[in-house]
């Protein structure tokens, strides 16, 4: 599925695609990937379901100007905005990764409605990050002038690991190609140094109030999020059942496609 549309707001330029008929499905993608997680899900899913695929402001498709803040509050407001644009009043929202704290934000803080929420490994409460991201935190705009044959296998490591089973070439190539053009590589470090725990801790403070149905599902083998903060995270939201997929890491997308497609199917 290609995001031929554009939705600008605040100065950005959002991409987005819609395909299929049926009750709508908003897909949100985490870092540092792109709606292309996704997008095998939604064209599996459009023969009965009107799917949504968006990538954030300064992620994929859409624009990257170095002014634009990127963190969790302002890509919640983005999706709050990109969900009136479309007219959706409760969409069926699945998320992954960093979508989980945009997505849980824009229902807590900026008041959109979902009629349920799928959360896969995602990015939701404390503690996150990594040694990594401490040390982008501390060197951003050193980082930014790396030789790109460097900086592409930093990235190219870095996406790697987020795979239990091991991302085929065509698979890797088309996550790390949005972080490889000359806006993408500062774009890839300043998504990190904005990273702000604070968010989480909010939303650690507030899922207690979700009203809708919850799932939580996450990979046993997830290197980057331990299924302890999954299992929390569940136990947090009232009435979420927690799932674990085995030999899954944190792309359970590519790790494990057929028990996610049959767990999509089956919330949905």
């Amino acid at each position: 599925m290609e995001l031929s549309e554009r939705f600008g707001w605040e100065g950005r330029s959002i991409a987005w695609g819609r395909a299929g008929n049926g009750p709508p499905v908003v897909f949100c993608h985490g870092t540092p990937f792109s709606s292309r997680v996704w997008s095998r899900y939604a064209d599996a899913l459009s023969s009965d379901f009107t799917v949504y695929l968006w990538d954030m402001p300064g992620y994929g498709a859409s624009s990257k100007h170095p002014e634009h803040a990127v963190d969790f509050g302002v890509q919640a407001k983005a999706f709050a905005a990109l969900l009136a644009e479309w007219g959706l009043d409760r969409p069926r929202v699945v998320a992954h990764d960093f979508g989980g704290a945009v997505s849980l934000r824009a229902t807590l803080a900026e008041k959109a409605t979902y009629a349920s929420l799928l959360l896969v490994d995602v990015v939701a409460i404390p503690p996150s990050g990594s040694p990594f991201f401490r040390f982008v935190q501390k060197y951003p705009t050193t980082l930014d002038e790396l030789p790109p044959y460097i900086h592409e296998a930093i990235v190219r490591a870095y996406v790697a690991n987020a795979s239990h089973r091991g991302l085929r070439q065509p698979e890797l190539d088309e996550l790390v190609a949005p972080w490889l053009t000359a806006d993408g590589q500062p774009a890839f470090y300043r998504q990190i140094a904005q990273y702000d725990e604070q968010y989480l801790v909010d939303n650690e403070r507030t899922v207690g109030e979700l009203d809708i149905p919850v799932k939580v599902v996450w990979g046993r083998d997830d290197a980057w999020i331990p299924t302890s903060t999954g299992k929390r995270l569940a136990d947090l939201i009232p009435g979420a059942p927690y799932v674990e997929v085995p030999d899954a890491g944190h792309l359970m997308q590519y790790d494990a496609p057929i028990a996610l497609a049959s767990l999509l199917r089956e919330w949905l």
